[in-house]
């Protein structure tokens, strides 16, 4: 049999159907904005409802295309050209993801203050801000580096919208009228009548007679704060957590000494051997009560071999301290007052800033010999910014995204801002 007029119709109708399927199908749809995935793992639906299948799953810091908006909810196109849609408050905008990275690389500089622990899992934000978005959780019992703590007001930051707002328009400039004039104008509307010449007695009442008390001004109601952390994860991602949420870490054989103070930093000064358990030497920090330092006590715990507890080995009380605590050698002398030139030698110790009650702040120096603490001396450090100064960074802009951000006027938010700018320049 000859198949060949056969196959060369066959072939006709094959090429036939591909060029209609050709010209059937849709360019994409362009893109009205971008994105990026906030959560650590988002999965992308195929339609608005929650039980709709998912078509695709998307990594923190993706970069997503939007493409339409139907009230909080976004279709948007993944990097592999996949379509669906999200919840618009999984997202961060341009700005948040350049503000996470400058985060990111201020806080890899920063001298830790301790770990924390939380017990139920924990959302990490952008910024400390309640309604500022979250892009990562702390489980349940992970650890994390604390950084620093600020006291901000429970008020809303504005975010920039995912989606540019769309222009104005400009209103038309109204038309001419194209009515005719009156042949015959319109009468002159009547005067209104005057106002009876004892209109005041009329309008006079009882309570005119006595004298009106004095109006009070209304007070005014304290602001409600949050206490915020910045921590670090064992990723080196960096963020705000709310302060309350967090437990430090240090063990519960010396946090039981807080007296229902907050632990605000602790660190491990060295080690003791105790036959076969070995024991940390820890200074801690606390504070009492909401205010405008860091906190008011700090105290050094040694290992008692003769008791087999722990004991304070120095405390001091009532303090205006601020963050950072640091771990360093300190050079202590070691002869005494008689001699000309008293031999120096170095030991491990510590330093914390301290304003004095003459307002100006020194970091006083700490030298661990053994068992014992002792003061070292004191400089002038550096004073952090006035206490009403304690706000989040302002993120930085696209166009400074590998800049220092310009701040605006000085508003109290930016203020603010410019305190926590300088705690993360270290």
């Amino acid at each position: 049999m000859h198949f060949g007029p056969i196959s060369k119709v066959g072939v006709a109708v094959v090429l036939a159907l591909s060029a209609s399927g050709c010209r059937q199908s849709r360019p994409p749809a362009p893109a009205i904005g971008e994105a990026f995935v906030g959560p650590p793992n988002l999965k992308i639906r195929s339609d608005i409802p929650l039980q709709s299948s998912a078509v695709a799953t998307v990594q923190h810091g993706d970069r997503l295309e939007i493409l339409q908006r139907r009230r909080r909810f976004l279709r948007v196109r993944t990097p592999a050209g996949v379509e669906g849609w999200t919840d618009e408050r999984e997202l961060l905008n341009t700005e948040d993801m350049a503000y996470l990275r400058d985060l990111a690389k201020r806080a890899a500089r920063m001298p830790v203050q301790g770990q924390a622990t939380c017990y139920s899992e924990l959302n990490v934000h952008t910024q400390p801000s309640r309604a500022s978005p979250s892009f990562l959780q702390i489980k349940e019992k992970e650890k994390a580096d604390v950084l620093i703590h600020v006291v901000t007001p429970r008020a809303d930051q504005p975010r920039k919208p995912l989606i540019p707002p769309a222009p104005k328009k400009t209103k038309a400039a109204p038309k001419k009228s194209d009515a005719k004039p009156l042949k015959y104008p319109l009468p002159p509307m009547p005067k209104p009548p005057s106002p009876p010449e004892d209109w005041l007695e009329l309008s006079r009442t009882d309570r005119d007679e006595e004298p009106a008390p004095p109006e009070e001004p209304p007070e005014e109601k304290p602001m409600p704060t949050d206490d915020w952390s910045l921590v670090r994860t064992a990723s080196g991602q960096s963020g705000w957590v709310l302060t309350r949420r967090l437990t430090m870490a240090i063990p519960d054989e010396v946090a039981q000494y807080a007296e229902g103070h907050r632990i605000v930093s602790y660190f491990s000064l060295g080690k003791v051997q105790d036959e076969d358990v070995t024991k940390d030497i820890w200074l801690w920090t606390t504070i009492g009560s909401a205010a405008p330092y860091d906190f008011d006590s700090f105290r050094v715990f040694i290992w008692s071999l003769r008791h087999h507890r722990y004991e304070t080995a120095y405390i001091e009380r009532n303090l205006k301290g601020y963050s950072p605590i640091l771990l360093q050698d300190v050079e202590l002398s070691s002869g005494g007052k008689g001699k000309a030139q008293a031999a120096a030698a170095k030991y491990g110790g510590f330093s914390v800033c301290i304003e004095k009650k003459d307002g100006q702040r020194y970091r006083r120096e700490y030298a661990l010999l053994g068992n014992i603490v002792r003061f070292a001396g004191e400089s002038p450090c550096e004073a952090p910014p006035p206490v009403g100064d304690l706000l989040a960074l302002k993120p930085p802009s696209p166009a400074a995204a590998q800049a220092e951000t310009q701040q605006p006027s000085e508003s109290f938010p930016q203020r603010v801002r410019k305190r926590l700018r300088s705690l993360l320049h270290f």
